[in-house]
């Protein structure tokens, strides 16, 4: 299940926080690892005693919650976290939202926008602002007719089952498609989350003229979490997210996660 080892990417800055903070939300869940990274540019000896001091910062925010605290060299922050969590067999990326954006919405800035192209770990992103509860209340799955929602369907159920809580899997009516096709499809889904694990998944298809205003049709609960499968267009055991999902990410008012393709 996602979350044995996670690594945040920190920076000392409201994104960067948010993000620590529901990492060590996740691994006092599951009881996995948690490693808090700083990347910084080659060639700036000032920016890597900086990353030290942040991952100081890092220490006294988390307090109490074991963690592992590495600095690393890289030309991009994306690309270092991605490295490293090859590197020490992490499985969740967490990131936070860049500077800017609005309160309680994810806003895609550079590193996360190389992560969700080319991360082969699953991603985590975090909304501005959010603060993490005791635990996940509910998972919900993007759910679209094709190989990697299905699969995705199967490895939710089992986390969810793990869990004990909820899955819900939603699909967006956009007014665009035969709606009673979608619901077939919906059903299918409901039905293989069953014949996986023997949870009965919610279902709900959420209606709207656009991505933004179909998410707004559905509840969402205070600890739930957003699941988006990688694109068929995904490189294998890479991340890379189709425009409806990235859409959906954007106007989704709690964390997601995107699956890399053939994530296991």
């Amino acid at each position: 299940m996602i979350g044995e080892h996670v690594i945040v990417g920190y920076t000392n800055d409201p994104g960067g926080r948010d993000a620590l903070a529901l990492a060590g939300a996740i691994t006092r869940v599951t009881g996995g690892e948690l490693t808090v990274a700083t990347i910084y540019p080659p060639g700036s000896p000032g920016l890597a005693v900086e990353a030290q001091a942040n991952l100081a910062h890092a220490a006294e925010e988390l307090g109490p919650i074991p963690a592992g605290y590495l600095t690393y060299e890289s030309r991009g922050t994306g690309r270092g976290l991605s490295v490293l969590a090859s590197r020490i067999r992490a499985d969740l990326i967490v990131v936070g939202s860049a500077d800017g954006g609005q309160h309680g919405r994810i806003t895609i800035g550079a590193t996360s926008n190389h992560l969700l192209h080319l991360s082969s770990e699953a991603v985590m992103l975090v909304p501005a602002r959010y603060v993490p509860v005791d635990g996940p209340e509910r998972l919900t799955l993007a759910y679209v007719h094709r190989p990697q929602c299905d699969e995705a369907v199967e490895r939710m159920a089992q986390a969810a089952l793990r869990l004990g809580i909820p899955l819900r899997l939603i699909t967006l009516d956009l007014r665009t498609e035969d709606p009673g096709k979608l619901r077939d499809d919906l059903a299918l889904a409901v039905r293989l989350a069953w014949e996986t694990t023997g949870i009965e998944a919610e279902s709900e298809v959420a209606e709207g003229h656009d991505v933004t205003a179909a998410l707004a049709d559905v509840e969402w609960l205070p600890g739930e979490l957003l699941i988006c499968a990688a694109s068929e267009d995904a490189q294998p055991h890479r991340v890379f997210l189709g425009e409806l999902a990235m859409k959906a990410l954007r106007a989704s008012p709690c964390p997601v996660i995107v699956l890399p393709r053939g994530f296991a």
